[in-house]
């Protein structure tokens, strides 16, 4: 499968937190969803990829080096961050006007048709917008170049679930029009992804914890909840994380059918992309 994306041991180093030799790859024709906690390196990550934040490592966009190539690149990449925007004190009609001069392939009616679909008024000042609303406007800049690559970051926080819903479609209909495209979707609604992404990076301190297909997360992930006595039957081996509720105990394991087979009186429940990462994150071994 060809990639898009590559990263190979990319690292950014702060005073207070270190992105560690982080590796993946984003196919095309796939949604990569990008999971972690608020500080876990994901924002990093993703400006390392646009080379906004300088690393070591190597990035390549279209098998071509990002540091090298960066405006040829960038010319078919479509970015939402939520720290970048053009001013607060432009109408979504003068968007249009300055983005038809910044983009040969610009598409004035694809911009004005999202503008109707997200009822996002044509003259109204953007300082005026909600943060719903500007969220909004952002992913209609974004896409409304045809770009090969959306490189989207917490793009649905803040909206409502009717919004959201009408967002991702937008983005799985991206997908199925060219199937060259491919989509990096840094977001802490996990529930989200379940319904979208092809592929699931989960990066923790700084550091990448899993890098799975989504089916095959789900399908082999599950979580035990069991009392103290069938918990000390499991050996350590068994399992990733377990936590410790009033009642019970929560166990996460990533082998579901060797378990089944090992202890067969054991119930083990599906478990969402969040129940994953959140006993990931807080549970011990």
């Amino acid at each position: 499968m060809e990639n898009n994306i590559e990263l190979q041991n990319v690292s950014k180093k702060y005073k207070d937190f270190e992105l560690k030799n982080i590796s993946f790859n984003v196919p095309k024709g796939c949604i990569v969803g990008l999971i972690g906690e608020n500080g876990a390196g994901k924002t990093t990550t993703i400006k390392s990829i646009l080379n906004i934040s300088k690393s070591y490592g190597t990035i390549k966009i279209f098998g071509e080096d990002i540091k090298l190539n960066e405006k040829k690149i960038k010319e078919d990449i479509g970015v939402v961050l939520d720290d970048s925007f053009l001013s607060e004190y432009l109408t979504a009609k003068q968007i249009n006007s300055i983005m038809k001069d910044i983009y040969k392939t610009w598409e004035e009616t694809k911009f004005i048709g999202l503008l109707k679909q997200f009822n996002l008024p044509i003259d109204k000042l953007i300082k005026e917008f909600s943060s719903g609303m500007k969220m909004k406007l952002k992913i209609a800049t974004a896409i409304s170049h045809n770009p090969k690559i959306l490189i989207l970051d917490e793009p649905t926080s803040g909206l409502d679930p009717v919004v959201r819903s009408e967002i991702l479609e937008i983005f799985r209909k991206y997908i199925q029009e060219d199937e060259e495209r491919s989509i990096l979707l840094s977001t802490h609604i996990t529930t989200d992804l379940e319904h979208i992404s092809d592929y699931i990076v989960f990066i923790e301190k700084g550091e990448i914890v899993f890098n799975l297909p989504t089916d095959e997360l789900l399908e082999n992930y599950g979580i035990i909840k069991c009392s103290k006595e069938d918990f000390l039957k499991l050996n350590e081996e068994d399992y990733i994380k377990y936590k410790k509720e009033k009642y019970q105990y929560e166990v996460l394991i990533n082998n579901k059918n060797l378990i089944m087979k090992k202890y067969n009186t054991i119930t083990i429940d599906k478990p969402s992309i969040e129940e994953i990462m959140l006993l990931y994150i807080k549970g011990e071994k």
